[in-house]
């Protein structure tokens, strides 16, 4: 299926959209959800403070091995006059999750935990057949990937990646417009993680200064320091690509009517988190004898069944503004977020940009106009509204997550087998069907519907 429809077919895919919301199995709409949460760090304070702000949302159990996380979050509650929630992990059991998916009487589960435990958590709430939010990424190890999609399929439980990145504001405008045509047909793609992250992967272990100050790591650092450097230790690949590919898995319909079919990545030497040790902390400092095996700018690229590329870059160790350097090119023109321009053949001066802006306000999304005040002061630009009210509301419908499990493990599976080409010399691979051939079949999700 090509990635450029013509108006009629556009108007007609909407309608058939909308239609489909008629359907008896949409009907059965719950008015509140009970959730619980586990992991209650940095990250999951954000995603609490957006749950907390719904009227149609019941937090009632909170799971953290951290009692000062675990406090903060309840303090979060109070603040907003909600009942106190029942709370699981004031022992540091690794395991308390379980008793909680076991106690509580949970209509969903947010997960917002370190890397290595999404996957067995995900297992073990799908198991209780209770829903998943889950935070990205979907597993660590391919196989991780694989028992996840499995768990789901046995069991029937909704799964979603909270990929808040697909919820950007000029991402869903250009989405609007890939599906009207615009670009033409969908050539290349590309996007990635381009964040300094030294400071997050460093600090002073001070619990009251969670980024920078400082060079510790692991167990003597705090937060993100604590967990995430480890994995720049021993793992070298695109370690973290959801934000990334998930707007362009969107715009070229993978897993409905296009597939990932190769992929192969290159690392660079690493360099950048040592030398800001040695900036920060000095040569003695114990930190400094650590050798990094990420490569401080990780290329992966990737070939898709209807003829499109797509580049993908990681880059967290060096110094450099933030960006997540979409590019979506078509027959027609081009956008780029980097410099928030774009170029459409006939529209544009030839060879000349345009500002993105007047575009962006002509093919906003319907649900940025909709939702644009209730996502005021929401995390990271009003993204963490939208990813929290899509899974909020199609818990409420009973109806599929706009981010699948398919789209899950297909997007996050791109970091280990990124790892293993890297690890065979930058090896092209072939990219596994996580849907064993339903993508030949499934239908394009045209647009993000009023539902979500």
């Amino acid at each position: 299926m090509k990635s450029v429809l013509n108006r009629r077919d556009f108007i007609a895919a909407g309608a058939a959209l909308a239609g489909a919301m008629m359907l008896p199995a949409f009907a059965a709409t719950r008015q509140k959800v009970r959730l619980g949460m586990i992991g209650t760090g940095m990250r999951g304070q954000v995603l609490l403070q957006e749950l907390l702000r719904r009227d149609d949302v019941e937090v009632v159990a909170l799971c953290d091995i951290e009692p000062i996380m675990l406090g903060k979050a309840l303090a979060q509650v109070a603040k907003f006059d909600k009942p106190k929630p029942k709370t699981f992990g004031e022992d540091r059991d690794p395991q308390a999750y379980k008793r909680m998916l076991d106690a509580a009487a949970l209509d969903g589960v947010i997960i917002a935990t370190p890397w290595e435990w999404h996957a067995p958590m995900a297992i073990a709430a799908m198991q209780a057949k209770i829903p998943v939010g889950c935070e990205v990424v979907a597993g660590v190890t391919l196989q991780d990937h694989w028992d996840v999609l499995n768990t789901q399929l046995q069991t029937k439980t909704p799964y979603m990646l909270l990929e808040n990145v697909c919820f950007r504001r000029d991402v869903m405008a250009v989405l609007q417009m890939v599906r009207a045509g615009v670009f033409g047909e969908l050539v290349h793609l590309q996007g990635g993680y381009q964040h300094d992250l030294r400071a997050v992967k460093f600090n002073s272990g001070d619990p009251a200064k969670p980024y920078g100050g400082g060079v510790e790591y692991g167990a003597k650092g705090w937060s993100e320091a604590r967990w995430r450097t480890e994995h720049s230790v021993r793992r070298n690949g695109e370690l973290y690509p959801s934000h990334g590919i998930g707007p362009c898995a969107m715009y070229t319909n993978i897993n409905r009517g296009n597939r990932f079919t190769r992929i192969n990545s290159f690392a660079t030497k690493a360099r950048g988190l040592h030398d800001y040790i040695l900036k920060e902390g000095g040569a003695n400092h114990p930190s400094a004898k650590t050798t990094f095996k990420l490569g401080d700018v990780v290329t992966t690229t990737l070939a898709c069944e209807n003829g499109e590329t797509i580049l993908l870059q990681h880059d967290t160790s060096l110094p450099r503004p933030y960006s997540l350097g979409f590019r979506v090119q078509g027959t027609d023109g081009l956008w780029m977020d980097v410099n928030h321009s774009i170029h459409i053949e006939g529209k544009s001066k030839p060879h000349q940009w345009d500002d993105f802006k007047p575009w962006q306000d002509k093919y906003d999304h319907p649900l940025w106009r909709k939702y644009e005040k209730q996502a005021e002061g929401a995390g990271h630009g009003g993204m963490d509204f939208f990813v929290i009210h899509a899974f909020v509301e199609a818990l409420k419908a009973e109806a599929p997550m706009p981010i699948d499990i398919y789209d899950a493990v297909t997007w996050s599976a791109i970091t280990p087998l990124s790892e293993q080409s890297i690890a065979q010399n930058f090896q092209t691979l072939d990219f596994p069907d996580f849907t064993n051939g339903a993508w030949k079949s499934r239908k394009p999700i045209f647009a993000f519907d009023d539902r979500y």
